[in-house]
């Protein structure tokens, strides 16, 4: 089974994955910790919820639209709440999210398109 057609999606995930991550340790040594709590939380969420999408992805799995789709959902979030935020990591960290969520969605579309057997599946039935 072939990743190859995930390849910019995996990219795009794992650059986010490690902007957040950076982000996040970066919050922490900022002088007002509790002004970054929502930033530092989103962060987390955001680099967790990349690393199961490229998990995903790399298995070829039949929940990669639904994991994209979060996933954009999550990038969303966690670049709106950075961009909120003047330095550096922060500004670094919305930008990485913004592209990951565009070629999520993008992902999840194919996906679906691909596949749409599974794309209204419920996952418990």
């Amino acid at each position: 089974m072939s990743h190859e057609k995930y390849n910019d999606c995996i990219e795009a995930c794992n650059e986010c994955l490690v902007a957040c991550e950076h982000c996040a340790t970066a919050c922490l040594h900022e002088d007002d910790v509790k002004m970054m709590a929502r930033c530092i939380e989103l962060d987390r969420s955001c680099a967790d919820m990349c690393g199961h999408c490229v998990r995903e992805m790399a298995r070829g799995s039949d929940f990669v639209e639904r994991a994209c789709q979060l996933c954009a959902e999550i990038c969303d979030a966690c670049g709106e709440e950075c961009a909120k935020h003047k330095m550096d990591h922060c500004q670094e960290c919305a930008e990485a999210c913004r592209k990951c969520a565009e070629v999520c969605r993008e992902m999840a579309g194919a996906s679906a398109a691909a596949n749409p057997a599974t794309s209204d599946r419920p996952l418990r039935g």
